[in-house]
């Protein structure tokens, strides 16, 4: 049985979110194709501490966006977060909530440094998981968002 279309609003935010993770992660992969340890760590933790709040704030459920509800609003949302297992939605996003949102895909990127050491295969190798890690955390997260926003009926963002 085919899923009902989604509210004009949330499948919105469901492309603008996609599309967004497309294109940080494409940036992410071409720094990760650079034989610098360490520096591809840096630009995914960059990446994804802008990235999120981004997603946040596209499904209405940004710490700021929560917070300006009504209290009992507020209340169901965060009950919801915390029955969906969204460690990142309606949060000020923290350098260790993307560890733990990292950790996820940890053996990927454990990988993605190892790789690093193998001349120009190595590198694609690593650009390869840095896209694949970071859409999947990302991706993760947008169905997380989504389905809280779903099951609350939030209005549209604005």
């Amino acid at each position: 049985m085919p899923k009902p279309p989604l509210p004009p609003h949330l499948q919105a935010a469901l492309d603008r979110s996609r599309r967004l993770v497309r294109k940080r992660a494409l940036v992410a992969a071409g720094v990760a194709a650079v034989p610098v340890p360490g520096l591809d760590w840096a630009t995914d933790m960059a990446v994804l501490l802008r990235l999120i709040p981004q997603i946040n704030a596209a499904f209405g459920l940004s710490a700021e966006q929560v917070e300006r509800l009504a209290p009992e609003r507020r209340v169901a949302v965060y009950k919801a977060i915390s029955a969906g297992g969204g460690v990142l939605i309606g949060r000020l996003v923290t350098r260790e909530l993307v560890m733990k949102a990292l950790s996820v895909v940890g053996v990927r990127l454990s990988t993605q440094q190892a790789a690093k050491f193998v001349p120009l295969a190595g590198q694609a190798v690593s650009a390869v998981l840095t896209y694949t890690a970071l859409k999947a955390v990302c991706e993760l997260h947008i169905q997380q968002c989504l389905a809280v926003a779903q099951q609350l009926n939030l209005p549209a963002p604005g």
